[in-house]
């Protein structure tokens, strides 16, 4: 299962800043998110950011954070969030993930308890992180 984020700062891409107060741009990303059928988590952040012309700015972030949804439909939130916040760009990150739930599978997927409090999960040698820019001006 993959687990995509989408980093969005709120600074305007042309004047450098935050036009609206961050709950209004969450009260959008949800509305967003829910137009795509997608469930999502939402976080708020603080973060800088280089544009395109060199110009440095620290600005509030959202990270959207987004698990099984399929790749299309995070490019599809992304275009749209680029959109409707006015922004040069994006980053999507996507990480391979385990998803369980220990009333059904009390051995985590077969890996054993460790026996103390607590369980002990080994990680995946094929598992892939990545990151990339979705730019605004981006066609799919």
């Amino acid at each position: 299962m993959i687990e995509s984020r989408i980093y969005v700062g709120l600074c305007d891409r042309d004047s450098h800043e935050q036009i609206h107060d961050t709950e209004t741009y969450k009260e959008a990303l949800k509305n967003i998110c829910r137009n795509h059928k997608s469930p999502f988590s939402l976080q708020v952040i603080e973060g800088g950011y280089f544009h395109n012309d060199g110009s440095w700015v620290d600005e509030n972030t959202l990270l959207i954070t987004l698990i099984g949804t399929p790749q299309i439909v995070v490019y599809k939130i992304a275009k749209e969030v680029c959109t409707a916040f006015h922004q040069e760009s994006v980053m999507i990150t996507s990480n391979a993930v385990v998803r369980f739930n220990v009333h059904d599978d009390p051995d985590m997927l077969g890996y054993k308890n460790s026996g103390e409090a607590g369980c002990s999960v080994k990680e995946k040698d094929d598992w892939r992180n990545s990151y990339e820019t979705f730019y605004c001006n981006n066609a799919f």
